[in-house]
């Protein structure tokens, strides 16, 4: 079993770096501290992981939390204690020395999900649910700029996004909202090209990918990774039925754009066209 997980891990490292050596010309970049914003932090297992939303990210939080010895156990830590607690560290609040002393020396690890599936759950989680950032930050100029005829209340609010119209915001290159973390390539949240990351895992695969990972550090015999969803958790997760759910509502054109959007990532991390 350990000797199938080794090799599937080098096998998805050959693969991200050949895409890089294919695709990309900064193999030479400086690092600055913008390519290590999105990395967490835990030294006392001397760990970085590059977060990647709608890919485990909460549960991976936690599970740094419980290494840290900030918590006992990963069901104590409530969804905002991870998200807006401010206990872990990221990588970007070091000095460059110290920067680049961990990116040396710890082990640098992300997961990742196939792109439109996360990019599905991504808008069912923001667009959804009620929601008091993405509804009047994102949801108002979507509306306002994509929806013929809308609604006074529609603009007010920013409520009721429909797929397409959260689509065509996203392929429109003169977006009226800027990106967003939950929606962002892989490839630019985590710069895979310019830091050499140790493990590659993958939602699908979770949570064999993380067990292995844990015993891997050196973690607690009895730190497993959490199973629990832990928003909307009465919601069927986002799976690739429902994925093409949402994409039979988009034209075949939209389709291909998506595709051509996420490129990289399907590319990078070997999954295959939908």
């Amino acid at each position: 079993k350990w000797k199938s997980l080794y090799q599937i891990q080098g096998e998805r490292k050959r693969i991200m770096r050949e895409t890089c050596s294919k695709y990309k010309s900064n193999n030479r970049r400086i690092i600055t501290p913008y390519h290590v914003s999105r990395i967490f932090v835990e030294d006392k297992y001397r760990v970085l992981y590059c977060e990647v939303p709608k890919a485990g990210c909460s549960n991976w939080k936690r599970v740094l939390m419980v290494l840290n010895g900030l918590a006992s156990s990963t069901k104590d830590i409530q969804h905002n204690t991870v998200h807006y607690g401010n206990y872990l560290k990221r990588l970007d609040g070091f000095d460059h020395k110290g920067i680049y002393h961990r990116l040396n020396t710890y082990t640098k690890m992300l997961f990742i999900r196939e792109p439109f599936e996360k990019l599905v759950s991504a808008f069912r989680d923001k667009f959804e649910h009620p929601n008091n950032y993405y509804h009047p930050v994102f949801g108002k100029a979507i509306i306002a700029r994509y929806r013929l005829n809308a609604t006074k209340e529609a603009l007010r609010t920013g409520s009721g996004v429909k797929f397409k119209e959260f689509i065509q915001y996203l392929l429109d290159v003169h977006r009226p909202v800027g990106m967003d973390i939950h929606w962002d390539h892989v490839n630019r949240l985590c710069s895979p090209c310019l830091i050499d990351y140790d493990f590659v895992g993958k939602f699908e695969s979770m949570e064999e990918d993380a067990n292995f990972f844990l015993r891997l550090i050196g973690a607690p015999q009895n730190l497993t990774f959490p199973k629990f969803k832990d928003r909307h958790s009465s919601e069927e997760r986002t799976t690739t039925k429902i994925t093409q759910q949402y994409f039979a509502q988009l034209s075949p054109s939209q389709r291909q754009q998506s595709y051509d959007f996420y490129y990289m990532d399907y590319l990078m991390f070997n999954y295959s066209k939908p």
